[in-house]
């Protein structure tokens, strides 16, 4: 009953944004619009998310939601973007003027990214299911993280890391910006930790390699 009476607090309070932010919304249907990876290499990933988004709106309307006397009902409209954050903006575009999504979760930093350079405009929420600590510090008004930043777990993986395996650190790399801001936040961190040692071992792919864990770390 807890974690029920928290996610209908949450979609009370989600929902009376919605409307207070898109007034052209203030109906019963609430869309909330889902731009991530459907195909292509990242698509169970985004499968995942689309089905938990899936199962929590399914909970809400079953248990009924009333916001300000009205009663809301939330519908998931859902595009593939292959994890191509241009096609995440495209999307995103399509979501606001065909669907009239208030809002659109973009389950990956790219994505994010390219839908801050719109959504502000638009006037539609991006839900941001990123750890990447520069979507909130770009000062989005319309934006909102869903997870903590990754930058909260970099001390204590240094710290197993370096104390089961080793000072030495090798970093396979992928190519997206997941990638690129975990590796600017984690190498200094790492060489911080190791007296007088400054260097750690860093390897970047010939080719392009979408994934959406961070870049795997090997240590000896």
């Amino acid at each position: 009953m807890k974690r029920k009476t928290i996610l209908r607090l949450c979609a009370s309070t989600f929902a009376a944004t919605l409307l207070g932010i898109a007034p052209a919304m203030a109906q019963q249907v609430v869309k909330i619009g889902y731009s991530g990876p459907l195909s292509g290499g990242a698509a169970l990933y985004g499968k995942n998310v689309l089905s938990g988004m899936e199962m929590a709106v399914k909970e809400i309307n079953e248990a009924g939601l009333d916001v300000a006397g009205k009663k809301v009902k939330f519908e998931i409209v859902s595009l593939d973007d292959k994890y191509n954050p241009s096609e995440t903006a495209i999307n995103t575009q399509r979501l606001v003027q065909e669907h009239k999504a208030a809002a659109v979760l973009v389950p990956h930093s790219g994505g994010s990214f390219a839908v801050q350079a719109i959504n502000e405009q638009q006037k539609v929420l991006l839900l941001s299911y990123t750890s990447v600590p520069q979507i909130t510090e770009k000062g989005n008004k319309l934006t909102l993280r869903i997870p903590p930043e990754f930058t909260s777990y970099i001390k204590p993986f240094v710290s197993h890391a370096m104390g089961k395996y080793g000072k030495t650190m090798a970093v396979a790399n992928a190519d997206h910006d997941y990638a690129k801001a975990w590796t600017a936040a984690f190498k200094p961190a790492w060489e911080a930790s190791r007296p007088g040692k400054r260097r750690a071992a860093r390897w970047w792919p010939r080719t392009p390699c979408r994934t959406t864990a961070p870049p795997t770390s090997t240590a000896a």
